[in-house]
């Protein structure tokens, strides 16, 4: 082989390894958009091939289990009647984490809205999830009637029912093997991460949620 030869093999070698390396650190930023854009579409097929659920159900029986006792030890000096329903709903984690460990639990998770421990609390339906996270531009307003007159403004009162915007998030590996999404609507809020393990050299699973309500 001539010397052009072997330089053209070498550069073209070089070229694949550089490819397959980039690939591979970009996979699960691809895992996740395909992840979410699945679990958003309720496309259930597709969301099993990128989540480990009886994985995912432990890590959320563990850390909703862990928020209620938070919770009650926060309570143990205060109100009884606080503390017996914080137990009250430690009784319910089974059905919570059973709520959230599906395509509508998923996107929920992937939107913003984890789990908070509340007696009787499930994700959100597709409408509600689409409609707390999303607020673009163009979104119409409701027209609000002009006064006559010039008259005092009164002070501005945020609505309850209002959605809030996007979290604010962050995406990075904490290993080879371990890749986190961190969520946090703003400061003083509550903040968990989505955590996903490679699965192969090029895939990935959601696996674990981790929970923190303050």
């Amino acid at each position: 082989m001539s010397r052009t030869s072997r330089s053209v093999v070498i550069a073209l070698l070089v070229i694949v390894v550089v490819a397959v390396l980039g690939v591979i650190y970009a996979s699960p930023y691809i895992a996740l958009d395909r992840l979410k854009r699945a679990a958003d579409a309720r496309d259930a097929q597709t969301v099993n091939q990128y989540v480990d659920f009886p994985l995912l159900r432990e890590s959320l029986k563990d850390q909703v289990g862990q928020l209620l006792t938070r919770k009650i030890d926060i309570q143990k000096s205060g109100n009884p009647l606080a503390m017996i329903g914080a137990m009250i709903g430690a009784a319910l984690i089974g059905p919570l984490v059973d709520s959230y460990a599906t395509p509508d639990g998923v996107a929920a998770i992937l939107n913003g809205i984890p789990p908070r421990g509340d007696p009787g609390e499930k994700p959100p339906v597709p409408s509600e999830a689409n409609g707390a996270v999303v607020a673009g531009p163009g979104a119409a307003q409701t027209p609000q009637p002009q006064p006559s007159a010039p008259a005092q403004p009164a002070p501005a009162v945020a609505s309850p029912s209002a959605p809030k915007p996007p979290p604010q998030t962050t995406a990075g590996y904490r290993s080879f093997d371990t890749f986190a999404v961190n969520y946090q609507h703003g400061t003083g809020d509550a903040r968990y991460s989505a955590i996903l393990r490679r699965s192969g050299l090029f895939s990935w699973k959601l696996v674990a949620v981790e929970l923190n309500d303050g």
